[in-house]
């Protein structure tokens, strides 16, 4: 809508939000980590290199990491190819792209600020991590074999849900760290977004634009999107395998218990009594 007043609109007004999100930030929100619990200054760790070095020293987080690197490359195939395959496909106006868009952004809200808190209170982070990364599978494969755009719509809810599997990754990893150490491990996250970034966009234009052009036998628009889904169910995958022994070793904490306990159920002070009991 603000593109169609003047072209550079939208950036004002996104450079605009981004100052007041910087200003809330500065002058609103506490300080989480106080000062005896930071950790000194360390120029080895202020660079990409450094902080990804701290995927490396839990087995888990290192496979979680490459699940939320694959996720990351996966969620690029929306913004980078959608106005194009829309418009190819369907024959959408900018109008109803946009629109389109939004409807994807208020699924998505609704479900990271409604459904995600009680899901995982009720089954635990590994399963609403795994439920979440099958709902893209399922919702990237409706929109790359949507032969019509009211077959897209019915995929859009669907590839919402998978908004539930970020929560719960990111409560899996943050628990394999020490509290000095969540800021690096963001670092590390963030770094590895940016790399995904750039891959991303490159890939599934690439693979977008070889799909419909030349033989009549390789035209599949939807090509990104099946791409997309491929890269959620090996992650799918990756997060089934690793997170298993964190599974069990959660369910050792609980005393006279055999039965597994979910790790969201488990205090950081759970933890430490794990660490001195030597369950790594």
């Amino acid at each position: 809508m603000l593109g169609q007043i003047d072209p550079r609109l939208p950036f004002w007004v996104a450079a605009g939000l981004s100052l007041l999100n910087a200003m809330y930030g500065l002058f609103v929100l506490p300080e989480s980590l106080p000062p005896e619990r930071r950790e000194r200054f360390q120029w080895r760790r202020a660079n990409p290199v450094g902080s990804l070095r701290l995927l490396r020293s839990h087995a888990e987080l290192l496979g979680l990491a490459a699940v939320s690197f694959a996720t990351n490359i996966a969620h690029e195939a929306l913004p980078t190819t959608f106005v194009l395959y829309a418009m190819y496909r369907y024959g959408w106006n900018e109008r109803t792209v946009g629109l389109a868009i939004a409807t994807v952004g208020v699924c998505s809200a609704i479900v990271g600020a409604g459904l995600v808190p009680p899901v995982v209170r009720r089954f635990g982070d590994r399963r609403v991590l795994l439920a979440g990364l099958l709902f893209g599978v399922l919702g990237f494969s409706i929109y790359g074999l949507a032969a019509t755009g009211i077959v897209f719509w019915i995929g859009v809810p669907v590839n919402s849900l998978w908004g539930l599997s970020a929560p719960p990754m990111q409560g899996l990893m943050t628990r394999r760290v020490s509290e000095s150490e969540q800021g690096q491990l963001q670092g590390a996250l963030s770094s590895l977004r940016g790399i995904a970034f750039m891959i991303g966009p490159i890939l599934f234009t690439t693979v977008f634009a070889s799909f419909i052009g030349g033989r009549r036998d390789w035209h599949l628009p939807g090509a990104p999107y099946l791409l997309a889904a491929m890269l959620l169910g090996f992650s799918m995958l990756v997060a089934w395998r690793v997170t298993q022994s964190g599974e069990t070793q959660s369910g050792a904490m609980q005393s006279g218990s055999t039965e597994p306990t979910d790790a969201s159920q488990l205090e950081p002070a759970d933890f430490a009594t794990l660490a001195e009991k030597g369950i790594s």
